[in-house]
């Protein structure tokens, strides 16, 4: 695998360096084009739809929510996270690369008051990027490139044609998919869409996040966010856009925990909690963090219409209370 990531960057050399710059701003200029009315917020039982529900994320996500509200997890394979989850959510199976009829992701969607996106990619071609995430793809990107004569935005484009779980395919068709769905399921039951996406996405053009970006997987969410706050901006929902740093933490093999999902790393030393407006933080994230804070954010109606950073810092994790007063001054 190595071998076809090296070709890659060496590849992108010539051009990951050269990114328009993006946008820098702590607090998303795109507001509603009318004001959230307090019948607008989250009310317990109001239906989520979680994608990526089988994801170390998206599965803890699920769970979490499915505490106050009806959960559907919208996953590949339900065998994979039905022991998990049990019978608190409701699963649907799709694949987001394939739907081209919005459709079929009406089910998971009707009436839905409210979406979570935890679905994403690899940041340079894996197993992942494979149709059923398990199998090997260096033969696929190897042929794409020499196709492409080491052109990466061709042979990348060839990749997305062949239908791989790329970030184009992924991270930026995927959502647009889903809220053109939600859309044609939910209309005007529509509240509140939250997403998943990373840190650097404003940052293209600052190292390290143009390496990181060689593939286009910044791109694409960046795209992802932008067509996000479009549409809550023309149909009036509030958005959240969470960027974590780089994930570890996990798997998480079993569904129990007490009081909240910061119990799920007991022995982590760096689980206190840092967030701040736009795209300005550095430092990784752990996943049972980041489930916990999306869970406060449909909660207690923070973060509305902003997007931000989360990383973890030195510290035990803070009190719920402390964590909801931060995640309120957003």
């Amino acid at each position: 695998m190595a071998h076809y990531c090296t070709l890659i960057l060496l590849a992108a050399s010539a051009h990951a360096f050269h990114v328009a710059p993006a946008a820098h701003r702590s607090r998303s200029l795109v507001q509603p084009s009318r004001a959230v009315r307090a019948e607008m917020s989250l009310q317990p039982g109001d239906t989520v739809t979680v994608f990526g529900a089988s994801g170390n994320v998206g599965k803890l996500v699920a769970l979490r929510l499915a505490e106050k509200y009806k959960v559907r997890g919208v996953v590949r394979d339900a065998s994979k996270v039905s022991a998990f989850l049990g019978d608190k959510v409701e699963l649907f199976e799709a694949e987001l690369k394939d739907v081209t009829d919005t459709g079929a992701l009406q089910p998971a969607l009707e009436g839905a008051h409210a979406v979570v996106i935890c679905t994403g990619t690899t940041a340079f071609p894996t197993k992942a990027w494979s149709s059923n995430g398990k199998e090997e793809v260096t033969g696929p990107v190897l042929k794409a490139l020499f196709k492409a004569k080491f052109s990466v935005p061709d042979a990348l484009s060839l990749l997305d044609s062949a239908g791989l779980n790329t970030p184009k395919n992924v991270d930026d068709r995927g959502t647009k998919a889903i809220l053109s769905a939600w859309e044609a399921a939910a209309k005007e039951k529509r509240k509140r869409f939250v997403m998943m996406s990373s840190i650097g996405v404003q940052r293209r053009d600052q190292m390290p996040f143009p390496i990181l970006n060689a593939c286009g997987v910044l791109d694409c969410k960046a795209a992802a966010e932008e067509a996000v706050k479009a549409d809550a901006s023309a149909a009036g929902y509030s958005f959240t856009v969470v960027r974590p740093g780089q994930l570890f933490g996990g798997p998480y093999d079993n569904n129990y925990y007490l009081g909240t999902l910061f119990q799920l790393d007991k022995d982590a030393d760096t689980q206190d909690v840092e967030v701040a407006e736009g795209d300005t933080l550095v430092g990784d994230t752990l996943r049972s963090t980041l489930a916990e804070v999306i869970a406060q954010l449909m909660e207690c109606g923070a973060g509305e219409n902003a997007d931000f950073s989360v990383v973890n810092v030195k510290g035990g994790s803070p009190p719920i209370e402390q964590l909801q007063q931060r995640l309120l001054a957003l």
